[in-house]
């Protein structure tokens, strides 16, 4: 991808919602798998941008599932993230424009991607690879970076935290949902304390609720009374349009802006602007 063709119009009308003072870089984590990472980083990225902000999604999940719901090539073959963090291939080289949503890009992840926890063992500065792309990274003023993570604790992750400065737990409202949040939250002390001290747990978001069921409201108390004002007040319910609009390679603010969960998550990613914007401002 040309870099000059990255770039956003001057005239791009501002949203309405308040873009941050600084670019701000989130970590979606959470090892354990099924709790909404990717429809979460898809979904925000998607409501942002669609309020006029400047969203890039990294993909650092070798499945791909991101790169999939965005509707960005991502076949073997084509450059990707691997190569970034393997290869020392500048990112730019790798960003495309999400179509038909402006201001909204991703880089995409391909299954070679498997094989990056490994490979990149062996390299100098290896927890520092991704903060490094994304920093020479300057095609485009960007207002957020989301990376959406692999449901490991490895060193994928660990690059995506040590790229951040915030960390975004989705957590399912289901049985065992805190299972695991504690490794998570210790890790996240980790990298803090030896290799990124600005790294923060910023936000907490309630998935998957099902408001027929007790045990949802139940986990949804429990949760807030853990982390408090981390969890964000936008509770993202279960939604069968949630669901399949990845297989549509869309958002499913886009495949169904007036579904419950499109609603949701265009509330999710308002809260995060207007959070970021009152925390910047005092």
């Amino acid at each position: 991808m040309a870099a000059a063709s990255l770039g956003y119009p001057s005239s791009r009308q501002e949203g309405d919602w308040p873009r941050p003072p600084k670019k701000r870089i989130i970590t979606i984590a959470n090892q354990k798998g099924g709790v909404g990472k990717t429809t979460t980083a898809v979904n925000l990225a998607a409501g942002l941008s669609m309020h006029g902000q400047r969203v890039l999604v990294v993909d650092l999940d070798p499945q791909g599932n991101a790169s999939t719901a965005l509707s960005v090539e991502h076949r073997g073959t084509i450059p990707s993230v691997y190569q970034v963090l393997v290869e020392d291939l500048p990112l730019k080289e790798i960003v495309s424009p999400v179509p038909d949503m402006p201001d909204l890009y991703c880089a995409p992840a391909t299954i070679g991607l498997a094989g990056a926890e490994i490979e990149l063992v062996s390299l100098v500065a290896r927890e520092a690879r991704l903060k490094r792309a994304l920093e020479a990274f300057d095609v485009i003023e960007l207002d957020y970076i989301l990376i959406d993570c692999p449901p490991s604790l490895g060193l994928l992750t660990v690059n995506a935290m040590v790229a951040a400065e915030e960390v975004l737990i989705p957590i399912q409202c289901e049985y065992y949902a805190l299972e695991g949040v504690s490794q998570l939250l210790r890790n996240v002390e980790l990298v803090r304390v030896h290799l990124n001290q600005a790294l923060r747990v910023s936000t907490i978001l309630l998935t998957m609720y099902d408001g027929r069921t007790r045990l949802a409201s139940q986990v949804a108390d429990e949760v807030r009374s853990h982390f408090g004002d981390t969890v964000l007040s936008t509770v993202i319910p279960r939604s069968v349009r949630v669901s399949e609009a990845p297989s549509y390679g869309q958002s499913v603010l886009t495949y169904d802006g007036g579904s419950s969960g499109a609603m949701a998550y265009m509330d999710a990613a308002r809260e995060i602007a207007f959070r970021g914007a009152a925390v910047a401002g005092g």
